[in-house]
């Protein structure tokens, strides 16, 4: 997905008009915070605005979702209410996939994260996006598994069932159609 970070006027200006619509909607997600500032650190990161688009192409509904510190960067995510669907049907990592011998996924999730420049989400901070609404109700997320279950072959996925958010386990190499992840981009 790497490629040309220039975009097109039209295309740069719908892109923030659809940002800007969605952080209008959904002011519980970034309260405080104010969408001109949001914008102008976007209009001087080109590279951030290729990260954005390519979130929104593949489903992600990408938001501002808090800041870090009062002027460090704004966190944008991945907001749809399912896991993306343009990032569906990934095995956890590119090791994974080179180690798949049948019936191999188009890719990977930490993979296509890296080409698309952005974060996958770990635990922590998928229970966090789960404070701000419901999602994964009917699908699971990737998230980024520690060192000592990764080396061990496992890889952990989240959703939301029965008001609560759960985390598992799967092996890596494992790839499903209601299973893809959601990222995190630092503008």
């Amino acid at each position: 997905m790497k490629g040309n970070t220039t975009m097109k006027t039209t295309e740069r200006d719908q892109l923030l008009q659809t940002l800007k619509t969605r952080f209008e909607k959904h002011s519980e997600r970034h309260k405080g915070l104010d969408w001109a500032e949001v914008r102008a650190r976007l209009e001087k990161n080109p590279k951030a605005l290729e990260s954005l688009r390519q979130m929104e192409a593949t489903g992600g509904e990408p938001d501002v979702i808090g800041r870090e510190k009062s002027s460090g960067p704004f966190l944008f995510c991945d907001c749809s209410p399912e896991t993306p669907t343009g990032r569906r049907s990934l095995c956890y990592d590119r090791e994974a996939l080179a180690a798949r011998k049948e019936n191999k996924p188009q890719g990977s999730a930490m993979g296509l994260a890296d080409e698309m420049g952005i974060e996958m989400l770990d635990e922590a901070r998928y229970r966090q996006l789960q404070e701000l609404g419901e999602f994964d109700l009917k699908t699971s997320s990737w998230v980024v598994a520690p060192k000592e279950i990764r080396a061990l072959g496992g890889g952990l996925f989240c959703d939301r069932r029965f008001g609560r958010v759960f985390t598992y386990h799967n092996g890596v190499q494992s790839y499903y159609a209601s299973r893809g992840f959601r990222g995190l981009l630092r503008v």
